[in-house]
């Protein structure tokens, strides 16, 4: 029988109560903030023009042996299914120490944030917070990254580091789908970080980290709404931070991400190991620019959906990822379509379904419970690992109509790609890990 991921794995968290998502390799805790108020409701149309906005933020292109501690950060925020949030985390750096916030994202590898002289980086924002510009002059450990530098090789390789002929400095450029962009030069200087060591000594630490120092922003970056000082990426590469102070030996090469989706929120971002008796693994596709996982069927009210096997291969261009920053949850045609009928013909004898802007919704009695109309679903992964979705965990309550209860299913259609966002986290205490 498969193992149930109440405490299993995925990322993202949109409806969870208690999301818990271990990825990467090594340990540290980031607070996490609520971008957007949760009184601050959403239609689904907006849920979808925000994930293609994220979508194009996955860019185009594709050690110690005795870890000390684990660094810790407070989390705040939450993270309601009416609303839409952005989470992000705040980080010191430098001498004298300045806090920046930055997005929390797991479709790229640098840290980065926005620096003075900077063309298009945003100087107000939409979100309670104060943004901050990074300056090397005013940092006493700042150094600049020559083209010499090992991980700024390794980043040439990775594509996240650009070296020229005519100039010996560590550069970057990055454009995303959606058409916005940033580059800027990499520099050297000191995270601090609170370390845990054991289970209740606190210690103060740095350490030196390699990131990128915006110079020019161009498109949505550019907008002030949601705007924060960076963007903090947890990828796999080189020059990720998982990466670097995993090879300094301050925290073991894995992270784990847990998100509390309730009124009270708050969550973690811990760079190393959630230990948790009840977590269930299911292994990383390996060698893939983003965190994929073997999907292996679909089910609904336990019945296998009748779904081609291509359709969850891994390749260049198709295959599931997680995200921390896709609102909904996306399936190709191929599986969206059987997903949609087997719980659309659960729930016909007491909801009334119709189509609504090219999203699948229903139409139900103000009293009625989803959790009584609606079938359980399940996502069946590689290590007899499953994880469950209660109705909540895939609809979305939208406005009523003439008193009646409006639900929609919170997956929506893509062309290759699964990507599991936040619509599919509800009530779960989840890990995901990366060795």
């Amino acid at each position: 029988m498969a193992a149930d991921f109440y405490t299993g794995v995925v990322i993202a968290a949109l409806f969870l109560e208690a999301v818990a998502v271990v990825l990467g390799g090594f340990p540290a805790t980031l607070t996490l903030e609520r971008a957007i108020p949760p009184n601050h409701k959403m239609e689904l149309s907006q849920l979808r023009e925000r994930d293609e906005l994220r979508h194009g933020r996955l860019l185009q292109s594709s050690s110690s042996s005795s870890p000390v501690g684990v660094v810790d950060f407070p989390v705040y925020g939450t993270y309601d299914p009416m609303t839409v949030g952005l989470y992000y985390t705040i980080i010191p750096l430098g001498s004298p120490p300045k806090e920046y916030y930055v997005q929390i994202d797991t479709g790229s590898d640098v840290l980065w944030v926005s620096c003075n002289q900077c063309s298009g980086c945003p100087e107000t924002t939409g979100l309670p917070i104060q943004l901050n510009l990074y300056d090397t002059g005013s940092s006493s450990t700042a150094s600049l990254v020559s083209c010499s530098n090992q991980r700024c090789s390794l980043g040439v390789q990775s594509g996240d580091s650009i070296c020229s002929s005519q100039s010996n400095q560590c550069t970057y450029q990055f454009q995303y789908g959606d058409g916005s962009g940033t580059s800027g030069y990499y520099v050297l200087d000191l995270l601090h970080l609170e370390t845990i060591v054991g289970n209740s000594q606190f210690t103060n630490s740095t350490a030196p980290i390699i990131f990128g120092c915006s110079t020019s922003q161009t498109g949505d970056l550019t907008k002030s709404d949601r705007a924060v000082d960076g963007i903090f990426g947890f990828g796999q590469q080189g020059l990720s931070v998982v990466s670097q102070l995993a090879s300094q030996g301050i925290t073991p090469n894995v992270f784990s991400h847990c998100l509390i989706g309730n009124d009270n929120g708050g969550g973690i971002l811990v760079i190393g190991e959630i230990v948790e008796p009840n977590i269930v693994y299911t292994p990383l596709v390996p060698s893939q620019p983003h965190y994929n996982l073997n999907l292996q069927s679909i089910s609904v009210n336990g019945q296998t959906l009748t779904i081609d096997s291509s359709v969850f291969t891994t390749s260049a261009n198709q295959g599931t990822i997680i995200d921390t920053g896709t609102t909904l949850a996306y399936l190709p045609e191929a599986a969206y379509g059987p997903f949609v009928s087997a719980i659309s013909a659960f729930a016909s004898p007491y909801a009334s379904s119709f189509v609504s802007k090219g999203y699948q919704c229903y139409l139900l009695s103000s009293t009625s419970s989803v959790t009584a109309i609606f079938p359980q679903v399940s996502f069946n992964f590689a290590g007899d690992a499953s994880m469950i979705l209660d109705p909540p965990g895939y609809l979305l309550q939208q406005n009523s109509i003439g008193g009646s209860a409006v639900w929609c299913i919170g997956f929506q259609t893509n062309q290759l790609l699964i990507i599991l966002g936040g619509s599919c986290s509800e009530r779960l205490n989840r890990c995901l890990r990366s060795r």
